[in-house]
């Protein structure tokens, strides 16, 4: 894996939800490579350990801990624990995020909850529940929300997810005019579609394999694709950046 690394970002701490696989694993090793001490949070603690040590042993500064995103009830001390360990966050990547692949006739109120908590619910509150930290301390913060395209245009089967990426977009902007004044800065990243161990059953399939061939580049985008957004919003070129969405999808939706 090649990352680019610089050390635009020490001095900072990051959060990083759902980082024990997929891209919330990638977000956490390139914001370290980048000199913030790095908080990654998910459910499979087991996952966190083999990805803290990797981390460390690139030099990077880490700190796992098993979080629930969806018991936002334990948010607020969720941040206590983290500011008492020294590790409070002034940027919050909300990555955390599922699917349910289905016909929306078939989506049941279990389907339809778990998907919208997961995506939408929990961004909410672990957003604005930091946001009241630094309101209250007087310290700028950013928030980056990884939405997808799938705010922007329906992808067949799965209506519960494009609600909540819909939705996300919105937060964003709601939520960066509110506390603009506060130099907190609230944007999102599109993703397009990328491999993840979450979906590469499907781009080995032969409709996925057709799917592929439908995009002007005939290739999925890489994780590595999206370390240009990230850096930039999470760091100091991205200062005068707030309640904007940026699309990474390869071309995928021109």
């Amino acid at each position: 894996m090649t990352i680019s690394s610089d050390n635009h970002l020490t001095g900072h701490t990051a959060l990083v939800t759902g980082a024990s696989s997929g891209l919330g694993a990638r977000f956490a090793r390139v914001l370290a490579a980048n000199g913030a001490r790095v908080v990654i949070a998910a459910r499979r603690a087991d996952k966190l350990a083999a990805l803290k040590a990797d981390i460390e042993a690139d030099g990077g500064s880490v700190h796992a801990v098993a979080l629930d995103v969806n018991a936002i009830e334990q948010i607020p001390s969720f941040y206590d624990q983290l500011a008492e360990a020294g590790f409070l966050p002034d940027i919050l990547v909300n990555n955390a995020g599922v699917n349910i692949t289905k016909p929306a006739t078939e989506i049941t109120p279990e389907d339809y909850q778990a998907v919208l908590s997961t995506n939408l619910q929990a961004p909410f509150f672990l957003a604005t529940d930091l946001a009241r930290r630094h309101i209250s301390a007087k310290t700028p913060a950013r928030i980056i929300n990884i939405a997808s395209v799938a705010g922007m245009r329906v992808l067949p089967g799965v209506a519960p997810y494009c609600m909540s990426k819909s939705g996300m977009l919105m937060m964003t902007r709601s939520l960066a005019r509110e506390w603009a004044r506060f130099e907190i800065n609230v944007n999102s990243i599109c993703p397009g579609y990328i491999e993840t161990e979450i979906n590469d059953y499907w781009w080995q399939s032969e409709g996925g394999q057709k799917q592929i061939q439908s995009f002007p580049r005939r290739r999925l985008a890489g994780q590595e694709d999206l370390d240009g957004a990230l850096l930039l919003l999470a760091g100091p070129q991205g200062a005068g950046m707030t309640g904007t969405s940026i699309t990474v999808d390869d071309g995928q939706y021109i």
